[in-house]
């Protein structure tokens, strides 16, 4: 895969790293907590020949380099955007992405053609799932001891395999690089301990998302993603969804077909008006 462009974006504190890939209306990604814009490389295959495909590591990810300072991931997200010359956007988010993608889209919508949010969570609306519940502890401990191997053997148990399900469900290359992948950002050690949240969270304001949306998530994911697909599909004004039957929170990786033929489908939707 040819990258047409790259490079870094000065932020407060930080340089964010990005990858811009084709032409035509611009696309943008963003990665989950457990990985960095490398999850993104076979949608990147996928829309580049009909969209600007742009991806970036957020602080604390990949190849962005950060002091530990306040920030926004809204006004970095703002920032990527007018580095790169974009008024607007179609913004697709999966896991931490997805509420990065919704909060952005809450406060600027005029920014947004369209959002896909991916087995996210949803800023002031929180279920806990016991399950879950029951080994942050350990997960704590582990990052503070900065003992990163076993802490994201836990994390893939939880954010690939899903939560309760045996660690051969996924294909073992997969589960491989998510190790990997979450093994780099630990070990960069790039700290961003100190974001800024918005002052309303997305939850009380879904009745402002006024562009089109589309939810999807994966059945084997953790009971705060079910529950936050299921309200946002039911609240947002001309919502689609749709949800994958035995996937767990990696939905682009276990099922990338059916993931860019529904993403397509939808954003072919969108640009038809």
């Amino acid at each position: 895969m040819s990258t047409s462009d790259s490079g870094f974006i000065d932020v407060p504190g930080g340089k964010l790293y990005y990858e811009v890939d084709g032409e035509g209306p611009p696309l943008t990604l963003i990665h989950a907590g457990v990985a960095h814009l490398r999850m993104w490389d076979a949608q990147v295959a996928a829309f580049s020949d009909r969209y600007r495909v742009i991806r970036y590591d957020t602080r604390g990810f990949g190849r962005t380099t950060v002091e530990d300072v306040p920030y926004s991931n809204r006004d970095d997200l703002r920032a990527v955007l007018d580095g790169l010359g974009v008024d607007r956007t179609h913004l697709l988010g999966l896991s931490r992405g997805a509420m990065i993608a919704t909060d952005f889209t809450v406060e600027q919508p005029a920014r947004v053609r369209s959002l896909i949010w991916v087995a996210g969570g949803l800023r002031g609306f929180d279920v806990d799932d016991p399950r879950l519940v029951e080994i942050w502890p350990e997960m704590e401990r582990l990052e503070e001891a900065r003992d990163f191997e076993p802490l994201v053997e836990l994390e893939t148990r939880t954010w690939t395999d899903g939560p309760g399900q045996p660690p051969d469900r996924v294909d073992p290359d997969l589960r491989r690089q998510m190790i990997e992948w979450n093994l780099e950002n630990y070990r960069a050690e790039q700290p961003a301990n100190q974001p800024i949240q918005p002052d309303v969270p997305a939850a009380e304001r879904l009745d402002e998302i006024n562009v089109p949306t589309l939810f999807m998530w994966g059945t084997f994911d953790e009971l705060g993603v079910l529950r936050s697909g299921e309200k946002l599909a039911a609240e947002v004004k001309g919502a689609r969804s749709h949800v994958f039957e035995g996937v767990a929170h990696m939905v682009n990786l276990e099922r990338p077909a059916e993931f860019n033929r529904l993403v397509q489908e939808f954003l072919e939707g969108v640009e038809k008006g």
